[in-house]
Order: structure tokens, then C-alpha cells, then sequence
């Protein structure tokens, strides 16, 4: 019967168990060919967001959006219709990292951008974050559904900020 079942199953996290994470972390870069400071002033160019990040607007709520204390305030989606993601500004090097705290019903963790410059003139900009996934059992299976396309957005996002970051240089910085 169902506890003969049970039995030849093992203890959860036995052999042939699946385990879904509690929370995720994912990193990834993009070669920028725009000095450190030109790339560190893109990223932190909160409404230009709308930009480069796929779906996504976004805009300082708190402070100038520009050091530790500061709040951000985040949307993605299509069509007026998307998640809302609130971020405190924990850590903040000028053109060098931005570290920020998720704050919001949804999306809880960490994240951070990190700039660095490369011999050539260019730069290296680094996305990091470490997600507490939301809503349990059902959270973790959606994750393991949908985080693929979740990194195939945020690399494609990252390219085209690789492209448009480029074109924020004022003449003057060039």
C-alpha cells in the first residue's frame, strides 16, 4: 500500500529526491567598450533603464538614488501590467558597485553591479543577485520553470546595455 510506497521512497532529500532551492543566485557580465566611469553613469541612470533592461522602468523614490539610504522603486512587464520590485541602496562605490537590498512582497534578496575597467578603455560591468524565492513549494517549481528564461532576459538585457551604454558618453567625456 502507500506506506509500502512511502517506505521504498526514502526520507525526503534521499536518494532520487529532488531538491528546489530556497533561494538563487545567478552572475553575469558583458564587455562594454566605454570606460569605467561612462558605464558605473549608465547603470545608475535609474529612468534610463527603460532603455536596456527588457520590460522594465525605473526611478529613485528616496533620496538622490545615488548613495547608501537611497530607495528605488522598479517595474517590469508589458503593457502597464507587471511586478514591482523596491530596492534599498545598501552599498554604493562611485563608478565602481552598486549594492542594493530587495525589499518588496515579491521579490526579496540581494543584488549588486560591480564596473571594471579594462586595459583597453573598455570595462567589464558584472550583474549579481541572490534571490529568496517567494511563495514556497510553488515558488521554487516556478523558478525551476521560468528561471531559464529569467537569465536569457537578463543576458539579453546586458547586451543591449553594452550597446546603449556607449552612446551615453557627453562629447566632452570622449
Amino acid at each position: 500500500g502507500a506506506r509500502a510506497r512511502a517506505a521504498r521512497a526514502g526520507p525526503a532529500g534521499g536518494r532520487g529526491a529532488v531538491s528546489l532551492p530556497r533561494t538563487v543566485g545567478l552572475v553575469t557580465s558583458v564587455d562594454v567598450d566605454a570606460p569605467a566611469e561612462v558605464v558605473f553613469a549608465a547603470a545608475t541612470d535609474w529612468p534610463g533603464h527603460r532603455h536596456w533592461m527588457l520590460g522594465t522602468t525605473a526611478e529613485a523614490t528616496r533620496g538622490d538614488g545615488a548613495s547608501v539610504g537611497s530607495s528605488l522603486r522598479a517595474v517590469t512587464g508589458i503593457a502597464g501590467v507587471g511586478a514591482v520590485d523596491t530596492m534599498d541602496i545598501v552599498d554604493w562605490v562611485p563608478g565602481v558597485r552598486c549594492g542594493v537590498v530587495h525589499t518588496g512582497a515579491i521579490v526579496r534578496g540581494t543584488a549588486m553591479f560591480a564596473v571594471a575597467p579594462r586595459a583597453d578603455g573598455g570595462s567589464v560591468f558584472v550583474w549579481s543577485e541572490r534571490l529568496d524565492l517567494p511563495f514556497g513549494l510553488l515558488g521554487r517549481i516556478g523558478w525551476a520553470l521560468g528561471g531559464p528564461a529569467f537569465r536569457w532576459a537578463l543576458g539579453y538585457s546586458l547586451r543591449r546595455f553594452a550597446a546603449w551604454a556607449p552612446t551615453t558618453a557627453s562629447p566632452a567625456a570622449t
